[in-house]
């Protein structure tokens, strides 16, 4: 039909998926079975043993996570307790990452689903490696994946419990965004998941005027008064904190750090 010319004779997109169906993102269709007939090479997907499995709750979950951009850089915080429900199960787990030396992000949600989602993003880093181009991930590239992987996990009924903050250095200027678990981003001078939209972003909000940025001191000072503000407010939250900081200098995980605890006001509340 097109005379011989390769060029139109090649398959537009090899590797995609067939129409009407998607495309096999990070986590598929684990509890699903494949059958085929040698006959007429025709497969049919059968539920497996016990069916189609979809996650209905999150089980093991990290609460807020507080992302700022300031001038220079990025700051991610997040403290270090993983809940089994309302049980405080594991009290020091990071929560906060350096994924290379532009890019570094943070997880609240379901940390079964982080820890799977962590695997193919470490991958992702080893053949960076391998390849020995000098070429690295970039924060908006991750955000972008991410925002496709979690709505694909969506569109199936079958999403991944998580809100992601994703920040780093994209061709030297800093870069914060938020996506959720429906697939839903933005960007921001500042972002945060959980009890965190409603405690800690109206505290840096105030610190913010426009047509500036907070420095580095500025923005660790107002993060420890997130992490603090958190902590009394928040039932899923404890005083171990750690802080992903990334700059010009690269990327760096520090801490953990604790908070400062007052409960003097404790004494003046009565009648309960």
């Amino acid at each position: 039909m097109y005379g011989g010319n390769q060029l139109f004779s090649q398959q537009l997109w090899g590797n995609g998926p067939a129409p009407g169906q998607f495309y096999n993102f990070t986590g598929g269709y684990g509890g699903l079975a494949t059958t085929r007939l040698n006959n007429n090479c025709k497969e049919y997907t059968t539920p497996g043993l016990f069916g189609t499995q979809h996650s209905s709750s999150p089980i093991t979950t990290g609460t807020s996570v507080v992302g700022i951009r300031f001038d220079g850089g990025v700051m991610i915080a997040a403290d270090n307790l993983v809940s089994y429900g309302s049980l405080a199960r594991y009290q020091d787990v990071q929560r906060v990452f350096k994924v290379n030396n532009k890019t570094i992000m943070g997880a609240g949600g379901d940390f079964a689903d982080f820890q799977s989602l962590k695997r193919s993003i470490d991958q992702k880093m080893i053949e960076d490696m391998c390849h020995e181009d000098e070429l690295e991930m970039k924060p908006k590239s991750l955000y972008n994946w991410l925002t496709r992987v979690f709505y694909n996990r969506r569109s199936r009924i079958n999403p991944l419990w998580l809100e992601m903050v994703v920040g780093g250095l994209d061709n030297g200027e800093p870069f914060l965004g938020h996506v959720d678990l429906r697939g839903r981003a933005y960007q921001d001078d500042v972002v945060a998941t959980g009890f965190g939209k409603h405690l800690a972003l109206p505290l840096v909000r105030e610190h913010l005027v426009e047509g500036q940025k907070l420095t580095q001191h500025q923005a660790s000072e107002v993060l420890r008064k997130c992490m603090e503000v958190l902590y009394y407010r928040d039932c899923r939250s404890m005083p171990k904190y750690s802080v992903a900081v990334c700059t010009k200098d690269g990327s760096v995980v520090q801490g953990p750090f604790n908070v400062n605890e007052n409960w003097q006001l404790a004494t003046m509340v009565k009648g309960y």
